[in-house]
């Protein structure tokens, strides 16, 4: 599936139509009315009494920000293209460069009263969860960290987006509204964490996506009051070996399953998802074929207790395997610290919106294990028990 030209192609025509419109539109209000070009960018401190997470933590870390522009353009009711251009630094998991988040044509092929169905083509937002569509704008977060036993921010690229085709239905009745989702992707597998998380080693060679796919259905009643959703995925690449690579070729498969259900009052909500998550490893010349399914969910809610101020609460659990919750077992295989596979996260956290553009949060995270932590980061020991504080300054324009 090469479409690495087409994703840069819809990503530089998406961008380019606002000046393009302005410029051959005399009239401001009829390009206005066909292109939105929007941005963000924030700036995040992080500290934490023992563990990396996004550059030296454990001394305080600037090393978090993310700068991004958007435009949307529609030259016809059922044509649009969209693209996202954003640098992001985040340790050594991201190291600011310019990258194309996503780039795509969407055509609505059919529309009625009550509905619509579509296509999509080019790098596309995964279909992931209730926070995956705009994780990238802090925002639209409900927090400065996403639940991380679902929404990995080390392997972002991976989780964000991947090229392919999507198809869409989406339709309104008295009951509430229905939305569905399906595609055909090549996974992104740029994130510099990826071959350690997955191979538990960096050998010379990378993984390269393979054919995968990824649906989601949601349901949402009384403009959404009750929203439910369900994501089924698979995940496919192959890892090509590097010079005298003792890893060899091999395969690699992720499956998870996500139930997400919220409820909104006035002043509340309350947010839970749930994920089952299956990863396969087979035909590597150093590994074993492994295959194991681990859990991961979180619980949190949220209380508006004033105008533009917000407090929350979370629980959040990863544990990457069932079979071996402690990790004993894999420390005695391995060598490596039994609480790197898993962790508990207790979190706390303030926002404070001075304008509608400009966002201030504060948030502490109290962590036993090490589950979603970065091995770039933290290459030697780590620490069971942590705590994580961090600040963050968001504008959008």
């Amino acid at each position: 599936m090469k479409i690495k030209g087409l994703t840069y192609t819809l990503s530089l025509l998406a961008l380019s139509a606002a000046a393009n419109a302005e410029q051959a539109t005399p009239n401001p209000a009829a390009w206005q009315d066909k292109v939105r070009v929007h941005g963000f960018a924030t700036q995040s401190y992080l500290h934490s009494d023992a563990n990396n997470f996004f550059g030296q933590s454990d001394s305080g870390s600037f090393d978090f920000r993310e700068l991004g522009v958007n435009a949307l353009w529609r030259p016809i009711s059922e044509l649009q293209f969209a693209a996202q251009l954003v640098a992001r630094s985040a340790g050594s998991t991201d190291d600011g460069a310019v990258r194309v988040d996503y780039a795509l044509m969407d055509y609505a092929f059919a529309r009625s009263a009550t509905g619509t169905t579509g296509l999509r083509l080019g790098r596309m937002i995964n279909p992931y969860g209730f926070y995956n569509d705009t994780r990238d704008i802090a925002a639209t977060r409900p927090s400065i960290l996403l639940p991380q036993s679902i929404y990995f921010d080390v392997n972002r690229n991976l989780a964000l987006s991947s090229d392919g085709v999507q198809g869409y239905h989406e339709y309104g009745t008295d009951a509430g509204q229905y939305t569905f989702q399906l595609g055909v992707t090549k996974p992104r597998t740029q994130d510099p964490d990826l071959e350690p998380s997955v191979l538990f080693q960096d050998g010379p060679g990378k993984l390269e996506g393979t054919v995968s796919w990824m649906g989601r259905a949601l349901y949402e009643h009384n403009f959404g009051r009750i929203r439910v959703g369900l994501t089924a995925a698979e995940v496919n690449a192959d890892y090509e070996p590097g010079v005298q690579d003792p890893v060899g070729n091999g395969e690699f498969s992720l499956r998870p399953y996500i139930l997400s259900a919220e409820y909104n009052l006035e002043r509340w909500s309350f947010t839970a998802e749930y994920a089952k998550r299956t990863t396969e490893l087979s035909g590597f010349q150093s590994l074993p074929d492994l295959e194991f399914t681990g859990t991961s969910y979180y619980a949190q809610s949220i209380y508006r207790f004033a105008p533009n101020w917000q407090a929350f609460a979370r629980f959040d659990e990863l544990i990457w395997n069932d079979d071996d919750k402690d990790g004993r077992e894999y420390a005695a295989l391995t060598g490596r610290p039994a609480h790197s596979r898993f962790a508990k996260d207790w979190t706390l956290g303030l926002r404070w919106d001075p304008t509608p553009k400009l966002m201030l949060r504060a948030e502490w995270h109290s962590i036993d294990g090490t589950g979603w932590l970065s091995s770039l980061e933290n290459p030697s020991s780590t620490e069971r028990h942590w705590n994580l504080f961090s600040l963050s300054a968001s504008l959008t324009f």
